[in-house]
């Protein structure tokens, strides 16, 4: 079980990259996003960010124990996490408008392709620079430090992404 515990906080290996794993783990967020978008509902999206988020929580603090660290650097399961959370104010202003959800493409479409790597960008901009309460909330214990700092940074995203689509 400990096994199947670090296969998953470590994002399938991504967390052990040698170079930027939380980058490299952030990037296995993408998947995860796409795979969110599928079911084309809102409440699906949002009650799977509000599951994925606790699971984090979960797997992130027991990773912790069987690795006997705080919060340990290959434990990327909080960043890919936290991705589809970067996009859910861009998806459900997209969802307000057009009374559905957009398709998984519209993201990666030769329009608005930059901006979803501007979300992304953003995302480790504030995940490594951690602006307040991102910083402070590490040091919630277990799995919730590990977790939250990446949730809170998903929500500044959220907060810049807004601001411009309005």
């Amino acid at each position: 079980m400990d096994r199947l515990v670090l296969l998953i906080a470590q994002g399938l290996g991504t967390g052990r990259s040698p170079v930027a794993p939380g980058t490299v783990g952030t990037l296995l967020g993408l998947p995860l996003f796409i795979l969110l978008l599928l079911p084309g509902s809102l409440l699906f999206f949002i009650g799977s960010l509000l599951a994925l988020g606790v699971a984090s929580v979960w797997l992130c603090g027991r990773a912790e124990t069987i690795l006997g660290q705080r919060d340990p650097g290959s434990v990327v399961i909080d960043e890919i996490v936290a991705v589809p959370l970067c996009f859910a104010g861009w998806v459900s202003s997209l969802c307000f408008a057009n009374g559905s959800m957009p398709e998984w493409t519209f993201f990666f479409s030769g329009s608005t392709w930059f901006g979803s790597a501007l979300v992304l960008l953003l995302f480790r901009l504030f995940d490594i620079a951690k602006p307040w309460p991102v910083g402070p909330s590490q040091t919630l214990p277990g799995g919730w430090g590990v977790t939250i700092d990446d949730l809170l940074a998903a929500l500044y995203v959220n907060i810049i992404t807004l601001l411009f689509l309005a």
